[in-house]
């Protein structure tokens, strides 16, 4: 009777028990079908892009020179065919690899951005949810401040005072997005810091600051990171946007948005001058969301079971 009574050990449950929430997250993330896709996708982006900045290491920048900036006019508007897959553009350069190089400057430039402003607006949401009171109010004040002004707008407005320049791009991106992410950490916090193992670590002594980077933030990161995931979506199409207004990344860089806005006049002699880059800017943007979405699915802890 009793080796009846004695429970059976299901190894599906015994697995289940030693994955850690990361573990478990990627396996809900992996069965996601499109959020997979998406990710292939900018992986497939990430890849190109440091190949092309190796190659132009390698080769001193020449094939850069020769093949995606100087300019053939005798072949200008030319259509897709076998020697260039997406045709040439107004200037005869070869689409596919502005396409290609273009891809550095639209994910590394937006990528750069939404860090810079999940640094600052995380700072400010940990120190605003942490300590609370007056710093609370200050903080979130200003944050509600920025955030009643169009993301589009302040970045224009901020790059049209700084200059138009890369890195100038960058920093009104990221400071167009930091209202968002201070916000979503401030959040994030509020939901931790008053758990046991919060209170555990002030009584051993532990100070604010290493109860704010060490205990707090790492419980806190399934939100920050399905925010970043869907910022740098917003980021890629804000760059794309300036540069198509003429106030972001300059000719003759091969960045998306500024390749749609001097094609556009084209649109009706050479549909691929300007179908090519919106295709391109579109399905990054649809990856990075589909993404997001399995990111926010994945790491929710009311769909766990």
């Amino acid at each position: 009777m009793q080796e009846q009574n004695k429970p059976v050990n299901n190894p599906a449950v015994e697995e289940k028990k030693q994955r850690s929430l990361w573990q478990e997250a990627w396996r809900r993330f992996r069965k996601n079908r499109m959020a997979m896709i998406g990710l292939a996708f900018i992986l497939l982006l990430v890849i190109i892009s440091i190949s092309t900045l190796v190659i132009d290491a390698a080769t001193h920048n020449s094939i850069y020179n020769e093949f995606v900036v100087k300019q053939d006019l005798v072949n200008r508007l030319k259509g897709p065919s076998a020697k260039h897959i997406f045709g040439q553009d107004e200037f005869g350069r070869d689409m596919l690899l502005r396409m290609l190089w273009g891809a550095r400057y639209s994910l590394f430039t937006g990528g750069i951005a939404i860090i810079l402003a999940l640094c600052a607006g995380g700072m400010l949401g940990a120190f605003s949810g942490y300590y609370g009171g007056k710093t609370d109010t200050i903080i979130m004040r200003v944050m509600d401040i920025l955030l009643a002004i169009p993301s589009m707008l302040l970045a224009t407005a901020i790059v049209a005072a700084l200059g138009t320049s890369i890195w100038n791009v960058m920093i009104a991106i990221a400071i167009a997005y930091i209202p968002t992410f201070a916000r979503t950490v401030r959040a994030a916090v509020l939901t931790v810091k008053d758990q046991d193992f919060i209170e555990a670590a002030r009584s051993i002594g532990c100070g604010n600051g290493m109860i704010i980077f060490q205990y707090i933030i790492p419980n806190a990161l399934a939100p920050i990171i399905v925010q970043a995931t869907l910022g740098l979506a917003g980021a890629i199409l804000s760059i794309a946007g300036l540069s198509f207004l003429g106030l972001g990344i300059q000719p003759p860089t091969p960045e998306w948005g500024a390749m749609l806005s001097n094609a556009r006049v084209y649109i009706r002699d050479a549909w691929h001058v300007t179908v090519i880059p919106g295709l391109g800017i579109m399905l990054t943007i649809l990856s990075l969301n589909l993404m997001g979405d399995g990111l926010r699915d994945a790491m929710d802890p009311k769909l766990k079971n």
